[in-house]
């Protein structure tokens, strides 16, 4: 398994914007699993399970890594999924929707962390627009790296992802400082 692939196809994409499909990665980033343990996390049956792995499977997301008894095991075939792709109307309820769940997961990562964020609804809707435009702005740069298809580790991403902020910082300051009102450090 590659610890990072980085996602840039719009149909990929697509794939993956289908709740079930996205449920299941999440569930294989915990573990390795059958169609039968899937489908009783999902509360699904195994065709329509099977469907949907079959789909993952033909993209590239998981694969046959075993059997267990009678049963297939898959598994991630990457730790992380960057996803990064052009705007695009199909998608962008499900982007919208990601980056509002992002947003979420960083207010509760500051607050288990004893920060306190002033209005916790500026900040989500500051944090998610944040998130968009640095998205939007290092698409080139992981479109190129993206098809070069190299096998980053995971701190490879960290730093080059911090490397694109900083690209973008000049741009950013206004926000950033109304994230630093926000936020009591």
């Amino acid at each position: 398994m590659r610890e990072v692939i980085i996602v840039t196809d719009l149909d990929k994409i697509k794939i993956l914007a289908e709740p079930t499909r996205f449920k299941i990665l999440e569930l294989l980033r915990k573990q390795p699993m059958s169609i039968s343990e899937l489908s009783t996390f999902l509360k699904k049956d195994r065709s329509t399970v099977y469907r949907h792995i079959k789909v993952l499977e033909k993209a590239g997301f998981v694969e046959k890594i075993g059997h267990e008894r009678n049963e297939k095991i898959y598994a991630r075939t990457a730790r992380l999924f960057l996803l990064k792709v052009e705007p695009d109307e199909s998608i962008e309820e499900f982007r919208r929707q990601y980056l509002r769940v992002e947003a979420s997961r960083l207010l509760e990562i500051l607050k288990k962390s004893g920060i306190k964020v002033k209005d916790e609804k500026e900040f989500l809707q500051l944090t998610a627009q944040v998130l968009k435009e640095i998205e939007d702005s290092s698409r080139p740069f992981l479109q190129k790296i993206s098809q070069a298809d190299l096998d980053l580790k995971e701190v490879e991403l960290f730093h080059l992802l911090n490397l694109l902020v900083f690209l973008q910082s000049c741009e950013l300051c206004e926000k950033a400082q109304k994230m630093k009102k926000l936020i009591d450090l």
